[in-house]
């Protein structure tokens, strides 16, 4: 999916000036990172609202249009204001299509409804990561991963090193060795009961 947004140079600097530019629907931001300097840069409010809404635009390689000239950034940071529905700034860094990027991905679980320890034993899906820091190269960042969870039992668990990634796709942590859990089956207290229940019925008969 590719994304496209524009702004504007900015020239004002100062909280001042950014006050000014936030009361007329205007997000100061800032594009850094790459050999050139940073540039600040405004943008238009209900557009970025918008934009943020949606989530392959916190995970997408996002091509960024200054007075007409382009280039691929990632989204970096937001800040929003403590009450308002409001973004007071926003942070792109710039991306080297030769360089690896580290970026948080977000994780699409299906199958739940299939998974023998849902269907068979009555449990309940606990989604213990929802998003992975992964590294690759830019031409290789995927929207989201999906997780299969086809084969789940209960009382068993899912980990890093049972996703399937995309080609030159690597998770940060398992390599850093750290093998950690992303989900598992587990069974609500009343299905034990009810289960222990009928148990004990079925030795009294």
């Amino acid at each position: 999916m590719k994304i496209e947004i524009s702004a504007d140079k900015r020239t004002l600097q100062g909280k001042g000036a950014s006050r000014r530019l936030r009361r007329s629907g205007i997000v100061p931001a800032v594009i850094y990172g790459g050999e050139a300097p940073a540039q600040s840069i405004e943008m238009n409010h209900k557009d970025l609202f918008y934009n943020l809404k949606h989530e392959a635009f916190h995970a997408s390689i996002l091509t960024i249009s200054v007075d007409g000239k382009k280039e691929p950034v990632l989204l970096r940071d937001i800040q929003m204001h403590p009450f308002k529905q409001q973004v007071l700034h926003v942070d792109f860094q710039r991306v080297d299509k030769n360089k690896k990027i580290h970026m948080k991905v977000p994780l699409h679980f299906i199958n739940e409804e299939i998974a023998p320890g849902v269907k068979t034993s009555g449990g309940i899906v606990s989604h213990i990561l929802t998003e992975v820091d992964i590294s690759c190269l830019p031409g290789d960042l995927p929207e989201f991963i999906s997780v299969d969870l086809a084969e789940l039992t209960a009382g068993h668990t899912l980990h890093l090193s049972d996703l399937v990634l995309p080609k030159g796709v690597e998770t940060v942590a398992l390599a850093k060795g750290e093998n950690l859990p992303v989900a598992t089956i587990v069974i609500p207290r009343s299905a034990l009961s009810e289960e222990a229940a009928a148990a004990e019925g079925g030795e009294k008969k």
